[in-house]
């Protein structure tokens, strides 16, 4: 038995809009034998821009019955049956969060009519349901009300009952583990099925064939399908879905370079729905100018176009922290190097810790020297290769990081593995790197590797 259902809503997502319309059809895999249907009052304004498309005013459902109202008699006539619904996720979404509220908790198997159709009707341009019912010669009368496209959806879903393939897609499609009525609407099941359980990068592409989203992953097909399993209540997550037409993927050996990749590729794509490694990558610089004395002068300033820093930072915190950390090493003024306002008088110089270029005790030939050797050493960073064994596919995976910045990474064959820092740079692909890379290179502890020191 199936529950054919269609709503119409006050938006887009469950967890901020209501439903104001609900007919359900309940069908015996040969004819509708029950019929519900009716206006629901939401309890919040109806849009003016969804009264023009739907044609529900808040004036027709101001006497109308509220969801709670009408919740029993709704789960009840659902619960015991298959729902059926065209982009399904969609209205079981509202449905089960509505419900939800009223105390009831809704778990049934799901029946998406645009996958089937995909699957059975193959070629078209559009699966939506008016595009659908124009190519199936399917009579499509009051669009954009329940009642209307729920009886267009219960003469499309009779259409795939007696395709000759229907019954044995639908029977596919309800196996537990198909994953079929959580995927996108407008993905293919086959495109999910052939990713890799394996480390590495995948990439949703929308209509266009333009990546959208990066993603990394220790299981790649795993992970994907975390992306489809879990509430679809949000704007933002619904929206997401409905623009995924494609995935793709690239495996790498283990989950450190996926993570890496996963970095590159974003700012190769910049996709619109990843969010985290889109914002400014290096807003703070570690500047340096010469005074009109001829001292060397250090500051931390937010970095602006036309002036390149001596080294950048994720935020003004961890320059300073820096800064800080040079001027004690070396003997720096703290006035000099503007970590204390240079009205007072300089706190490092009464406690011997300044030599006294800021009272010009100091030359600036002997004061620059020590900036020049403070700023190499800060320029300098560690130059390291992080190995790990494969040993299921005898090879060695490896990372290198020159002088503080990553340089590239690859898998060595065991045989061909020399533990020469030189030797393996040459054995890698290398990569344009960024400040999240870097940063997660220098501050990780990575137990599984073994560090070669250059």
């Amino acid at each position: 038995m199936y529950a054919i259902v269609d709503i119409e809503t006050t938006g887009g997502n469950a967890e901020n809009h209501r439903i104001t319309e609900i007919a359900i059809f309940i069908h015996d895999g040969e004819q509708v034998i029950n019929h519900f249907e009716t206006l629901i009052n939401p309890e919040i304004p109806i849009p003016a821009f969804i009264e023009n498309y739907t044609g529900i005013t808040n004036k027709m459902v101001k006497q109308a019955p509220t969801f709670e109202e009408v919740s029993e008699q709704i789960y009840e006539l659902l619960q015991p049956h298959i729902f059926v619904a065209h982009h399904v996720n969609f209205d079981y979404s509202f449905i089960k969060h509505q419900l939800a509220l009223c105390g009831l908790s809704l778990q049934q198997k799901k029946l998406c009519t645009v996958r089937l159709s995909r699957k059975l009707f193959q070629g078209l341009h559009s699966y939506s349901l008016g595009n659908l019912t124009a190519a199936l010669q399917i009579p499509l009368q009051n669009r954009h009300r329940a009642g209307g496209d729920g009886k267009a959806t219960v003469l499309l879903f009779e259409k795939i009952l007696t395709h000759q393939l229907g019954i044995s897609t639908i029977t596919s499609a309800l196996k537990k583990g198909s994953k079929e009525a959580i995927l996108p609407a407008n993905l293919a099941h086959e495109e999910f099925a052939q990713l890799p359980e394996k480390s590495g990068v995948y990439y949703f592409h929308d209509e266009g064939g333009k990546v959208i989203y990066v993603g990394k992953a220790k299981n790649i097909k795993q992970r994907v399908y975390s992306h489809f399993a879990g509430k679809t209540t949000t704007a933002k997550k619904q929206q997401f879905h409905q623009q995924i037409r494609h995935i793709t993927q690239q495996i790498t050996p283990d989950e450190l370079q996926a993570l890496i990749l996963e970095s590159i590729e974003i700012r190769k794509h910049w996709p619109k729905y990843n969010i985290a490694q889109k914002r400014k990558e290096f807003p703070v610089g570690l500047f340096m100018y010469e005074d009109h004395n001829g001292y060397q002068r250090l500051a931390i300033d937010y970095i602006r176009k036309y002036l390149t820093p001596l080294k950048t930072f994720k935020n003004i915190n961890e320059a300073t922290s820096t800064l800080k950390a040079l001027v004690s090493e070396y003997e720096l003024c703290p006035k000099l190097a503007n970590l204390q306002s240079t009205k007072d008088k300089c706190v490092a110089l009464e406690v011997h810790a300044c030599k006294g270029a800021c009272e010009k005790l100091e030359t600036c030939i002997e004061y620059n020297m020590r900036v020049d050797v403070a700023l190499e050493e800060l320029r300098e960073g560690k130059s390291f290769a992080l190995v790990a064994s494969d040993k299921k596919h005898h090879q060695i995976n490896c990372v290198i990081v020159e002088k503080g910045l990553f340089y590239g990474m690859g898998s060595v064959e065991e045989d061909l593995f020399i533990p020469d820092f030189e030797e393996l740079k040459s054995l890698v692909t290398g990569y344009k790197t960024n400040y999240f890379i870097d940063d997660l290179l220098q501050r990780s502890h990575w137990h599984r590797y073994q560090v070669i020191e250059a």
